[in-house]
């Protein structure tokens, strides 16, 4: 059976690598990190929101509301929300 494979890390590598996370900063010290990753992603996540508002209300003003492209630029939008989440998954099931 084949690993998934999450930004070209195995999962081998991302358990190394928490391992080294865990000798350079401690165990006290991850609640702290996840808290930081996970304000982060959430800065993103309404970074992304927001641009999408913007660019719908911008679109809405001017009358091109091209729904080919509103659409291509959803399903892009979608894309990283999902790869985001599926990074943030596999990190919150880490640690």
């Amino acid at each position: 059976m084949q690993q998934p494979i999450l930004l070209f890390i195995g999962g081998t590598e991302i358990v190394f690598i928490l391992f080294i996370v865990v000798l350079v900063f401690g165990a006290d010290k991850l609640p702290e990190i996840a808290r930081g990753l996970g304000k982060g992603m959430r800065t993103l996540k309404d970074a992304t929101n927001d641009i999408k508002h913007e660019v719908t209300k911008s679109a809405k003003e001017a009358n091109i509301v091209d729904t080919n492209v509103t659409k291509d630029i959803q399903q892009e939008i979608n894309k990283v929300k999902d790869d985001v989440e599926d990074f943030s998954g596999s990190v919150k099931r880490n640690m």
